[in-house]
């Protein structure tokens, strides 16, 4: 990949901060956020596509059929992701684009008022290991990419006016699930408390590294009911794999302790907290009120619960998209994902405690 020259990356960002106004000398902060999104293929807006020989892509049909102009974006998604419907919820006309996309861009492109930038990769997880043999950008990959947005943040701003701005930037991370599912693939015989242990050290560390560098307010979206999922069902009759589920539920427990004692050790330290478990696991045990009829099957893919194969061009489709929770056999679909970012930017604490992604943004 060619490298853009430094100062053409540095007058990017500042454009993409404050838009037009910052050439003319008016550099007028926006109402909304900058938004910094880490983490897998739930919020992977298109990471993947530009990494030379990535094994986790989903640049090809059927993806993006409910896309403008039914175009593969890169999401795994008939449409939008939660980082998409998040973005909008923030007031933004489309999401932050994906890191790579940025520096691969050889001038200054005058993009418009400040959203933030996306470093999500699909595949990744907490755990370096986890989806190295994808090719894949793990989370201190991610983190080193916004080490460089800040950097030239700084040559651009000034250290404290990007220390002013990140501080009141989201910091969106969404990860652990692709941890789960790599302990079952190899058959781990660690227990399951010293696992998710082993997580939350990496979480810690990654947390205290963002927060280092400005990071103050994080809206963190826990594991979802991954033994749910239709390639997982199948390891259960089309059931959900119980197994799976009790790494997530336990997953939630721990990550809810470790945020409770950073928040108290981390001087201005702010934070939301998703519950995925339960936010999914009441739609698939209830799904009508949320006008969803199927939870089980995945809309694209082949075979058993269209769960045997990947969405691609020759998969099956479903013909009412809106009624599946699933997209293909791991990934919500935008209608989901929709419901998934309504719920994390304005739910109860039933949901995402102690507050609400909204309430977190308003946080001073």
């Amino acid at each position: 990949m060619e490298k853009m020259c430094p100062f053409s990356l540095l007058i990017l960002l500042a454009l993409w901060i404050f838009g037009p106004n910052l050439v003319n000398g008016d550099a007028q902060q926006p109402a909304s956020p900058p938004i910094f999104i880490l983490g897998d293929s739930t919020a992977d807006v298109g990471t993947n596509s530009y990494i030379p020989h990535c094994n986790a892509t989903a640049n090809f049909p059927h993806n993006g059929i409910d896309f403008v102009n039914s175009r593969p974006t890169g999401r795994f998604s008939n449409g939008l992701n939660s980082a998409d419907h998040l973005a909008r919820l923030f007031g933004y006309n489309s999401s932050p684009p994906p890191f790579l996309y940025l520096h691969s861009l050889k001038y200054g492109l005058q993009l418009g008022i400040y959203r933030g930038v996306n470093f999500a990769s699909g595949g990744s997880g907490l755990l370096d290991d986890t989806g190295l043999k994808l090719n894949v950008l793990n989370l201190p990959q991610q983190i080193n990419q916004f080490v460089t947005v800040r950097e030239n943040l700084i040559t651009a701003l000034g250290h404290e006016t990007t220390k002013a701005l990140l501080a009141k930037s989201l910091f969106c991370i969404t990860t652990g699930s692709n941890d789960i599912f790599v302990y079952f693939k190899t058959r781990s015989t660690m227990p399951k408390e010293e696992f998710i242990n082993l997580l939350m050290e990496a979480y810690e560390n990654h947390i205290k590294t963002l927060y280092s560098l400005g990071a103050q307010k994080f809206g963190i979206i826990s594991v979802p009911p991954v033994g749910c999922c239709p390639a997982n069902r199948l390891l259960n009759a089309t059931r959900c794999f119980e197994p799976m589920n009790d790494f997530a539920r336990y997953f939630h427990l721990a990550i809810d302790k470790l945020m409770c004692k950073l928040s108290s050790e981390l001087q201005g330290m702010k934070y939301a907290l998703g519950d995925s478990y339960k936010m999914t696991m009441d739609v698939i045990d209830n799904p009508r009120p949320f006008n969803f009829k199927n939870v089980d099957s995945a809309c694209c893919g082949h075979g058993t619960l269209n769960a045997e194969g990947i969405c691609n061009a020759t998969a099956n489709l479903c013909s009412d998209r809106k009624q599946y929770i699933f997209w293909d056999m791991f990934h919500p679909t935008h209608a989901a994902a929709r419901l998934a970012a309504n719920t994390l930017y304005g739910g109860p604490t039933l949901y995402v405690s102690p507050i609400n992604f909204a309430q977190l943004a308003a946080e001073n």
